[in-house]
């Protein structure tokens, strides 16, 4: 027994220094002989592919030695394998059973794996409150997952009062030991101020913990703040840096982002092409920025050949993923008979869509539709109302006219001082004929 212990302790050590090998070379004599934990270490080998090719059959078949005669850990990981299917036919009840054989013998994993199936409905009926009991259970005991998925619940609202704080309090205690979704969601909760104080800086330095452990999430919100210098010094290379990280792994949201820093030359050499293709695998995973921003590139002809109706069809599909400002190009497009006839009824409807989001251009259009008569009946005093909800929303346009009309009391109290209140918030937004009208009063 202490020569099979020194043999056990041997291959533990092998492992742990990187060398498969020799720990697949030390186990499996024990393991033919019987060892339950060397049965499950060979089982961990052919799992993953470490010390010999990977093989689900070989690794189900050593779990299932040392589960049968009642290792707690191999019970558990032989459930994952039937939960899976993997090396067998996939029977969650099966899974369960072994999970629950585990849980029994107080194996911290397997209340995890409960959790996750009475969460989920498998192999059991959907059950919340037990889904919460096991996961409690589990988190009360450290474990990281169980505390990062009762965070995700708590932030969520989900089977339980939502709670912010509760949520980050969770995410902490698993942030803390390093793992890096609750990291990831731990940075999240001060990027927006939720459950804990909004803070920059805290948001990046938990986003970089997670993002240097591989998190594509945690990488993509670290790229957009180094882009927008919030939490660190703004650094365009540095976001490419970490959108490419992340892109590199699938994740579309920075697929969108590091296309349009190809787009702008933000970081790297501008290249439409380059960021036409980031913005075409974007889309395909239905992120609407890459739908919206692909868009653009074909209605202005930037680095691709203009192709207004093509451009309109992706627009009309941006806007049926939730994105007001291609509702406004949908309703631009009409309005000014790009690709299609001049339909003004049909612009003004997109309008109101995106106008109703708070779209500043959208409502500056819809001021020049009621101005003009243009589908909707002539009516100034609607339109000078449109032009102050699109001033208010940061229409330089619309303080322009607004501007204007003070300027000559057309509609309204004459007022210099208005006038170049406004004119100057427009200045400032880059509006050139603004400037232009201040240097003349």
């Amino acid at each position: 027994m202490n020569r099979e212990k020194e043999w056990l302790t041997a291959a533990t050590q092998a492992r742990g220094n990187g060398d498969y090998h020799a720990y697949r070379c030390i186990l499996e004599p024990l393991a033919i002989q019987g060892d339950p934990d060397a049965q499950n270490g060979l089982g961990w080998v052919y799992d993953t592919g470490r010390g010999a090719a990977q093989d689900d059959a070989q690794a189900i078949g050593w779990y299932r030695r040392a589960a049968e005669q009642g290792l707690a850990r191999a019970q558990c990981n032989l459930g994952i394998m039937i939960r899976e299917g993997r090396g067998v036919a996939q029977d969650d009840a099966a899974a369960v059973a072994w999970f629950r054989k585990a849980a029994d013998q107080g194996f911290l994993d397997s209340y995890v794996n409960l959790g996750f199936m009475y969460d989920n409905g498998r192999g059991v009926p959907q059950d919340a409150s037990q889904a919460l009991a096991w996961y409690r259970k589990a988190a009360d005991q450290g474990n990281v997952y169980a505390q990062t998925r009762l965070g995700d619940k708590s932030r969520d609202g989900q089977n339980v009062s939502q709670d912010d704080e509760q949520a980050a309090a969770w995410y902490r205690k698993a942030a803390d030991q390093g793992h890096p979704d609750a990291q990831a969601n731990l940075g999240f909760m001060h990027d927006k101020g939720r459950g804990v104080p909004q803070d920059d800086a805290q948001a990046a330095a938990w986003y970089r913990k997670a993002a240097e452990q591989g998190s594509v999430y945690a990488q993509g919100n670290l790229g957009t703040m180094y882009r927008t210098g919030r939490g660190v010094t703004q650094d365009d290379a540095q976001a490419v840096v970490w959108y490419r990280k992340a892109a590199d792994q699938g994740n579309a949201y920075a697929q969108s982002e590091l296309g349009l820093m190809y787009e702008r030359g933000e970081g790297v050499p501008r290249d439409y092409w380059k960021a036409l293709e980031l913005y075409e695998s974007a889309a395909s995973a239905g992120v609407r920025s890459g739908v919206y921003r692909m868009a653009r590139l074909f209605l202005f002809g930037h680095g691709v050949k203009m192709d207004e109706k093509r451009a309109l069809s992706l627009f009309l599909q941006a806007a049926d993923l939730g994105d007001a400002c291609a509702a406004y190009y949908v309703g631009y497009i009409h309005f000014n008979g790009y690709g299609v006839g001049v339909d003004y009824q049909e612009a003004v409807k997109w309008f109101r869509k995106s106008g109703d989001a708070g779209d500043p251009d959208a409502l500056f259009y819809l001021g020049v539709c009621s101005a003009r008569g243009a589908g909707v009946p002539r009516d100034h005093e609607a339109a000078l109302a449109w032009y102050r909800k699109a001033g208010n929303r940061g229409s330089s346009k619309a303080k322009v006219v607004l501007g204007r009309a003070h300027e000559t009391g057309y509609l309204v109290a004459q007022s210099y001082t208005e006038a170049r209140r406004l004119y100057s918030g427009a200045q400032g937004k880059g509006n050139k004929l603004a400037a232009e009208l201040l240097k003349k009063m």
